[in-house]
């Protein structure tokens, strides 16, 4: 048994590697740290349920991600304007989304009822996005042969070609997106990537396999924003509650997760789109489901 002074839980060892090494295997081939499914586990199972929760949540991310985003590089699969992008913008919603964790969501049955709801959408964006024709198309042996060619940043969109196709996203609405993504993620302690995925998939009509790296990335980046601003900022509004990180308990969280993520990473290009998002929906809908009924009943 190991214990986290910070936080106050004490559970085995290998439970904060295996726990997150499994989830983020699964996540991070659709671009997602798997951060949003880590807090659910870290509030449940280890009985963590303080504001502090969430900064740790983020600690995790900065770790745990870059696994993933080294990968999707070599293999010249990141939208640099789109991660420019979604990094600017969620950068100012952070900041809000951990004033309203601290100041009104500290209670953990309110958090959980407010995870479930996030949550919730996700899944439904998700839904929407496994009925998309163009990913309904796509092959599922090796893609090794698939780059980002030709990716163009202007002030009224964002484009790239993959796969001898152009796609294009109107910038102002990628920002706004990400601006409301921001909120959300710092309010619940993810990076955003598990609600800017499922929106460019299903919304804007990207590719799965285009758009994972750089999700990912403006997790890590917009993540890094959130611990400063937590073990800055937040214990000003706490209001004597703990809103700074485990450090202790985030880094062993992110052993597991690092290597989930790279492995995610290489896997991606085995699996089809369907496979990645109907997996991520089950998992979804399940945490989910728990949270809103037990606010509830």
């Amino acid at each position: 048994m190991i214990h986290f002074d910070s936080s106050g839980i004490e559970t085995y060892w290998w439970i904060t590697i295996v726990v997150p090494f499994v989830i983020s295997i699964l996540t991070s081939t659709a671009g997602i740290s798997g951060a949003f499914l880590l807090l659910p586990f870290q509030v449940s199972f280890l009985g963590f349920t303080g504001p502090s929760v969430s900064a740790t949540n983020l600690v995790y991310n900065i770790f745990a991600t870059p696994g993933g985003i080294l990968r999707y590089f070599r293999e010249k699969r990141l939208v640099w304007p789109l991660v420019l992008i979604i990094s600017l913008g969620t950068l100012p919603g952070v900041i809000l989304g951990i004033y309203l964790r601290v100041r009104f969501l500290p209670d953990p049955r309110s958090f959980k009822f407010f995870v479930g709801l996030v949550l919730l959408y996700i899944a439904i964006r998700l839904i929407q996005s496994i009925f998309n024709e163009e990913k309904g198309r796509r092959k599922t042996n090796h893609r090794s042969d698939l780059e980002i060619k030709k990716s163009c940043l202007t002030w009224k969109q964002v484009s790239f070609i993959y796969d001898d196709t152009c796609y294009s996203v109107g910038t102002f609405w990628l920002f706004l997106l990400s601006l409301m993504v921001g909120v959300i993620g710092g309010t619940y302690g993810i990076g955003g990537g598990s609600i800017v995925s499922p929106f460019l998939i299903s919304i804007f009509g990207l590719p799965v396999y285009a758009v994972a790296g750089a999700t990912l990335f403006g997790t890590f980046l917009t993540s890094i924003y959130g611990v400063i601003f937590y073990t800055l900022l937040a214990p000003i509004f706490a209001q004597g509650l703990a809103a700074s990180p485990d450090w202790k308990l985030g880094i062993m969280l992110s052993i597991g997760g690092l290597a989930g993520t790279f492995t995610g990473a290489v896997l991606q290009r085995y699996l089809p789109t369907r496979l990645i998002v109907g997996v991520l929906i089950g998992c979804i809908l399940f945490v989910s489901g728990k949270y809103i009924y037990g606010f509830f009943f």
